[in-house]
């Protein structure tokens, strides 16, 4: 079992759904950097100008969900040919766009091809790739989408800066154009096709869900009526989607299998580690520039080393998954994390850009160590027949986790920051450090959920 090898085409076909991932979390991270060109180009408001992530993320956490059911009711290169399409047309509109709204048009329509594509990356890697080599895999496909983070910021500076905002959706147009070449010729089609009736309600309930939770956590830190009425909309929508789930015969999502009480909490734990990094990806930034006095360009360096190096942690932790089993790599991962945590805590009002720089290397070591391993084992307590659910499952709370982190941790420094007695620097670092405290209970929690979610070698056999 452990010669099995994997077949080029498939490899090839893991690139191509990849490299759409890839572009899709980049033209995500680097479009921030534009913002400020965005608002005197298009003479809009800071407020306005957020609709091109906030209407991105919304637009994908709908689609995701979705991935289950259309997996099984379309073909996997049909999914692939229409997500890349559309995120080709989308990249085109804004590379063109004349105004604000259709630049918000091609953001939608490149929401619609990342949702679809997202997914099909890790569904590939489940349905073709050996067991013995699935955490290696798995570990290779975190490593695409997680590298793109890392160096979205400093690609989104260096274009804007040299070439112009419109080159950042012009410049990922060949490399879409390369994945579809990729896979059009390697795909291939390995589950039968289903014909499942489309719920439409229960699609209803998804967006009123996602419309509500995103839109309330994202602007938690001005507390309202308006944000309190959000979030029982998106409650009620939630509760809806489950009730609708469990009377229906083929829902979009089968949510019965978080009756898996492992499997569940290793949903509960990526959904955990999600949180942590994104709140993180807000801290350090903001620290550097707003406690150190550093322009963003350093703030963007400095967190670029610690990007690079989880995304290469990632599949050497699927590598020992795959040797070892699952409670070695992941552990030890969480612990790594756990301890970056309590150092920025300690001395969070006191950081100098280089602490960070190491600290948060450690932290990402940890990181890669886990998130992928977090899903390929959560995934492998599932029959086959649910493993498209269970990554639908797990995809969809890695973009709910994007607004919940940045909003707890951004709620909690601004909640400092509001006491004008103090400098900006120094209430910055005191939030700052409440927003560590927060972050390494998370930590903790989430070292105890997996130690008990995580079954042994022997408990599995």
């Amino acid at each position: 079992m452990k010669d099995q090898k994997i077949p080029i085409n498939v490899l090839l076909a893991v690139i191509a759904t990849g490299l759409m991932s890839f572009c899709g979390v980049i033209v995500e991270t680097s479009m921030n950097i534009s913002f400020p060109t965005l608002m005197k180009e298009f003479n809009v408001t800071t407020s306005t100008v957020q609709w091109m992530t906030t209407i991105y993320l919304l637009v994908v956490a709908i689609i995701v969900p979705l991935s289950s059911f259309l997996k099984k009711n379309f073909k996997t290169k049909s999914l692939f040919l229409c997500a890349n399409l559309l995120f080709i047309l989308g990249l085109v509109i804004d590379a063109l766009a004349p105004v604000f709204p259709v630049l918000l048009l091609g953001r939608i329509i490149q929401g619609l091809g990342t949702g679809i594509a997202l997914p099909l990356m890790f569904n590939i890697i489940l349905e073709n790739v050996p067991t013995s080599k699935i955490g290696l895999m798995m570990g290779i496909g975190t490593l695409i989408t997680a590298v793109a983070p890392a160096i979205g910021p400093t690609f989104g500076g260096l274009v804007v800066n040299s070439l112009g905002w419109r080159y950042i959706f012009v410049i990922l147009v060949p490399i879409l154009i390369i994945s579809f070449l990729l896979g059009i010729k390697n795909i291939e089609q390995k589950s039968q096709i289903q014909k499942n009736a489309f719920d439409l309600l229960s699609l209803i309930y998804l967006i009123f869900t996602f419309i509500g939770l995103i839109y309330g956590f994202s602007n938690m830190s001005n507390f309202s009526l308006l944000i309190a009425l959000s979030f029982i909309i998106g409650i009620l929508g939630l509760i809806g989607f489950v009730v609708r789930s469990n009377k229906i015969e083929h829902p979009l999502i089968n949510i019965s299998i978080l009756k898996n009480l492992k499997f569940s909490g290793h949903v509960l734990s990526f959904f955990l580690f999600q949180v942590l990094s994104l709140g993180f990806a807000f801290i350090l930034p903001n620290y550097i520039q707003l406690v150190n006095n550093q322009n963003a360009t350093i703030a963007g360096m400095a967190v670029l080393p610690a990007g690079v190096v989880g995304a290469i942690f990632a599949p050497l932790g699927g590598k020992i998954l795959d040797k070892f089993g699952a409670r070695l790599p992941i552990l030890f991962g969480v612990v790594l994390a756990d301890i970056s945590l309590l150092v920025f805590t300690l001395l969070s009002r006191n950081l100098s850009t280089a602490i960070i720089v190491w600290v948060y290397i450690l932290y990402m070591c940890g990181m890669g160590m886990c998130s992928g391993n977090i899903m390929a084992d959560g995934l492998s307590l599932l029959p086959d027949k649910n493993q498209a659910d269970g990554n639908a499952i797990l995809n969809t709370l890695q973009q709910f986790a994007g607004a919940t982190g940045t909003s707890i941790v951004s709620a909690i420094i601004a909640l400092s920051q509001s006491n004008h007695a103090l400098s900006t620097e120094v209430s910055t670092a005191i939030g700052t450090q409440h927003a560590f405290i927060i972050l390494l209970i998370i930590g903790i929690i989430n070292f105890f959920i997996l130690y008990k979610a995580i079954p042994s070698n022997t408990q599995r056999n």
